[in-house]
């Protein structure tokens, strides 16, 4: 059963994804409780450039590992009014991300009652042990 083990375990480990000294994070939590804007909410990150967001960081509830450039990203927010019993639209917004940097995507409602939110980029973290590789 040990060998098994030992056979299955290099097709397990490529299926997982392994980052370099540079990567980038995105985050739909809310940096800073009460925000600055009114009517904000976390936002849940669905798709990043069409694909699923589903390699989170330990540690980050809401945050992904992405490779820095330019991204299409697909958001949903929770409704800002309570008892609210339908959902919210889906919004993309487009991010060019830096390297060794943590975005944190809210979204913000143009009224409270309303059902209409835009993502916006609500603070831009470094990301602690991320190193910027130089192009050769």
């Amino acid at each position: 059963m040990r060998k098994f083990g030992l056979l299955l375990l290099p097709l397990a480990l490529a299926g997982c994804q392994t980052w370099g000294p540079t990567w980038s994070e995105v985050s739909g939590a809310r940096w800073n409780i009460p925000s600055a804007q009114f009517n904000t909410v976390p936002t849940t990150i669905n798709k990043i450039d069409g694909t699923s967001a589903l390699q989170t960081v330990p540690g980050y509830p809401g945050t992904v590992k992405i490779e820095p450039g330019d991204h299409s990203i697909e958001l949903s927010a929770p409704p800002l009014s309570p008892g609210w019993t339908g959902g919210t639209a889906l919004e993309t917004m487009q991010l060019k991300v830096e390297p060794c940097k943590r975005y944190y995507i809210n979204g913000t409602y143009a009224n409270p009652l309303g059902m209409e939110w835009k993502p916006f980029v609500d603070y831009v973290d470094t990301i602690a042990g991320c190193t910027v590789v130089a192009a050769k």
